[in-house]
């Protein structure tokens, strides 16, 4: 199962591969579309730190559990629950997907992951870096689909959050062959102090190019 969900992940991360699927068009964007947008960048752009556990649901049927760091703009790491023995840890410019039980460590530049957009140090829908391809806006809950405008056959990116009050509880990436991962953010908590030597805790057997 490691090695499946490792390639999975790795995929994932890199939103790359083989174009199979076909890119979305961009919607357009009315005045409702524009506040909505607006109140979320506004929203994102105010959390500091995240910690939450998580479940993660692949469409190739396999499930993870694990913990969730996020402290903008310089750090991200995911802790996978054993049996898996992955994490994920993001600075400003690398992520790195670390094998605990093969000891090894794979670096991707970070701008080429999902993980770019949850560090970016502004948000923003409109910049032109985006497209926004899908909005939904039903029973208190916002979906808010997006590509890469300059290469919208890399894959999608969904957040869905809660309206009122408005809070973040997952998302959803759709990578270039259509396969979808699942990730729902469990009691998370916002702008609670998270120290910088936690992203890198348990982890000194690594090289990780700090």
């Amino acid at each position: 199962m490691r090695n499946t969900l490792a390639a999975f992940i790795l995929s994932v991360a890199l939103l790359g591969g083989i174009r199979t699927a076909s890119a979305a068009n961009a919607i357009k964007i009315t005045p409702e579309i524009t506040a909505v947008l607006g109140t979320a960048e506004h929203y994102l752009d105010n959390i500091k730190t995240l910690q939450a556990d998580f479940l993660q649901i692949s469409s190739t049927g396999e499930t993870s559990t694990g913990k969730f760091l996020l402290a903008r703009p310089s750090n991200l790491r995911i802790d996978y629950a054993p049996p898996t023995p992955i994490v994920i840890i993001a600075n400003s410019e690398f992520l790195s997907y670390i094998d605990t039980q093969l000891k090894q460590v794979n670096h991707v530049l970070l701008e080429d992951t999902p993980a770019a957009f949850l560090l970016r140090d502004k948000f923003s829908f409109t910049d032109g870096k985006l497209s926004v391809t899908g909005f939904e806006r039903a029973a208190n809950t916002i979906r808010i689909s997006l590509v890469k405008t300059k290469d919208p056959l890399a894959g999608q990116l969904m957040l869905v959050f809660t309206e009122n009050p408005m809070v973040l509880r997952k998302w959803v990436v759709t990578d270039a062959q259509g396969t979808i991962v699942d990730f729902t953010l469990i009691n998370p908590r916002f702008d609670f102090p998270v120290p910088e030597n936690a992203f890198l805790k348990n982890l000194p057997q690594f090289d990780l190019g700090r």
